[in-house]
């Protein structure tokens, strides 16, 4: 878990998927327990970016929180959903989504490069940001209930694409968008037998340890080599899964 906190902090990500195919494919943990234990991590990891993002400036409050809460319900709904899905078929299902969210991303970056110019939020009011909020929120909030994962360039993307946000302030709120997916996620398989309090533990002292040694090679590291292991990671998981 050092070592994959090594990884995760040098690109900067929550890693949960990550996290899960380490936990399956090396531990030999049942994929419903790595589920658990992966999302409720990101409750802590994403409390911790939260508070750094909102000293930069970098937060968007009502949306986050509006967001955050219709995720809050997609995630506690899918936990449930996801307890009765056959392991194997799990363990597919959770690779496939890796490897999306690795070409989704790709986009994320993209998007980024073409938006630099926008320097300001084009506020997004009425019905329709309540709308954007559901759909965004919702759809999230399913993946991380189901898959474990954060969901972080899915958010992302919707920020920047139906909230109209700048690259900064995407990045910003995505961290308070997961807070309550978490929570709520993290509680639901608790609920159902999967989340062991003992392993979240283990996980989130190795994971914090290693993120904040990998933190110091971001900056000393070309970005072209920073970009691809951002894509490679989610992969790599991705991998682990499918082999194991």
């Amino acid at each position: 878990m050092f070592i994959a906190g090594l990884f995760l902090g040098f690109v900067g990500a929550g890693g949960s998927g990550f996290i899960i195919s380490i936990l399956t494919a090396i531990f030999g943990f049942p994929i419903h327990t790595a589920l658990g234990t992966a999302l409720a991590a990101m409750l802590f990891s994403s409390a911790s970016g939260t508070i750094s993002h909102y000293r930069e400036g970098n937060m968007v409050w009502r949306t986050g929180i509006a967001i955050g809460l219709f995720g809050a319900a997609g995630a506690w709904v899918c936990t449930q959903f996801a307890a009765h899905i056959d392991e194997h078929r799990l363990q597919l299902m959770t690779a496939s989504i890796l490897y999306v969210s690795a070409f989704v991303l790709w986009i994320r970056m993209f998007l980024a490069k073409r938006s630099r110019e926008l320097e300001e939020v084009m506020a997004v009011e009425g019905v329709s940001f309540w709308l954007r909020a559901m759909v965004i929120g919702i759809i999230c909030g399913a993946l991380s209930g189901l898959f474990g994962i954060g969901s972080t360039p899915f958010i992302q993307i919707g920020l920047m694409t139906l909230m109209r946000m700048t690259v900064s302030q995407a990045a910003g709120t995505t961290m308070l968008v997961i807070i309550p997916i978490a929570l709520s996620g993290g509680v639901g398989f608790y609920g159902s037998g999967h989340l062991d309090l003992t392993v979240l533990a283990e996980v989130l002292i190795g994971i914090m340890a290693g993120s904040y040694v990998g933190a110091k090679f971001t900056n000393r590291v070309p970005s072209r080599y920073l970009k691809t292991a951002m894509v490679v990671i989610p992969v790599l998981g991705a991998t682990l899964l499918l082999i194991k």
